[in-house]
């Protein structure tokens, strides 16, 4: 910001993140952020990376190096990653619509060789955990694990609109499909936690349950085959004495307590005014969970800088004296939100930080 300077170095703390995760006041207000594409931090940064990441494991490490610098040089105390299973599934096509289901009958499901996804899925992700454990900063750990929730992985198997017609043409086989995809992630996350959980200070998936007028599926179904997956995860989580943050967006109300109370979820991130503001939920549940997010997607690709800080210390004030937040875009950081707007944002919660002299 104009008139102001960088302090001479910032020392990244992941405890603040994990203290605000488990719904503990921190002891300063972090920075969170689901995503930044690699191509915004290239155009902030002023240094390309992003192509590292496809070649050897070396370049593998530089990639984390310098991703990593990003998220640190910011004021983050934690850097995001997640290991998408959909990438060895439809590589996101059946979730997205672009692509027809693979699971559309109950031969098709008993048939899948998910030995093999998951044999594959370890030798796409593994080097990425262990190049970003590699060039991880001191102080700082990563929030995510295993990309892509039960609800994201069940769609790019069989499709959204085909899924909704499964459950009245075969209800055994949708109930089926949740439990023997939520048996895949329940491996998955197993096999990470016992090999690199110190990697992390939150666990997390995204798994967007709901639009902007209601879930995506019905509660009752949310509550029977999503919730009791979910809570296998969870635990495992909690088992690894990490705290579990769910990103999902929409209006997800008539779940919240199931996610709360059943899965055991400690902290949410994920708000869009147009569903209910950053306060609401807070005043909803900030004596609960942590939550985490703030600022519309909306306001920061339209909104002036003006707008963008003003807006920033009005959520800052907010959670001056509650227990767990952690501020950002209320969904992430793609590669059109203009970086002025991203750094207004950022720059208001670290005024309010103390950060610059």
């Amino acid at each position: 910001m104009e008139g102001m300077t960088s302090a001479p170095e910032f020392i990244p703390d992941y405890r603040n993140v994990e203290a605000a995760a488990s719904n503990r006041r921190p002891t300063r207000l972090p920075l969170y952020e689901h995503i930044i594409a690699p191509a915004k931090i290239e155009e902030i940064s002023g240094r390309p990376f992003a192509a590292l990441h496809e070649g050897d494991y070396g370049d593998k490490v530089e990639y984390f190096r310098r991703f990593c610098a990003f998220w640190r040089d910011m004021g983050y105390d934690t850097v995001s990653f997640e290991a998408w299973v959909t990438s060895v599934v439809q590589g996101g096509e059946g979730l997205s619509g672009r692509r027809p289901g693979i699971i559309r009958d109950r031969g098709d499901l008993e048939s899948y060789d998910f030995e093999d996804l998951e044999r594959r899925f370890w030798a796409l992700w593994e080097d990425d955990f262990r190049a970003l454990a590699e060039a991880m900063p001191a102080g700082m750990k990563a929030v995510g694990g295993i990309g892509n929730g039960l609800f994201e992985v069940v769609q790019d198997f069989v499709g959204y609109a085909e899924l909704c017609m499964l459950r009245v043409d075969d209800g055994e086989l949708y109930a089926a499909l949740f439990a023997r995809v939520g048996d895949l992630l329940a491996s998955l996350w197993g096999r990470l936690l016992a090999s690199r959980s110190e990697l992390f200070a939150v666990c997390r998936f995204g798994d967007d349950l709901g639009f902007k007028s209601s879930t995506l599926l019905v509660p009752d179904d949310i509550r029977a085959l999503v919730v009791p997956q979910y809570r296998r995860v969870v635990d495992l989580v909690h088992g690894a004495h990490l705290p579990f943050l769910l990103h999902s967006c929409g209006c997800i109300f008539e779940v919240m307590d199931d996610l709360i109370e059943g899965a055991r979820i400690d902290a949410k991130h994920s708000n869009e005014d147009q569903i209910a503001p950053f306060p609401a939920w807070v005043q909803r549940y900030g004596s609960r969970i942590g939550l985490f997010g703030g600022v519309d997607m909306d306001l920061l690709c339209r909104g002036t800088e003006s707008e963008i800080r003003d807006y920033t210390l009005g959520l800052v004030a907010l959670c001056a004296g509650q227990r767990g937040f952690a501020l950002g875009s209320g969904n992430s950081i793609p590669d059109y939100v203009p970086a002025s707007g991203y750094l207004a944002m950022v720059n208001a919660v670290r005024e309010s930080r103390g950060d610059f002299r």
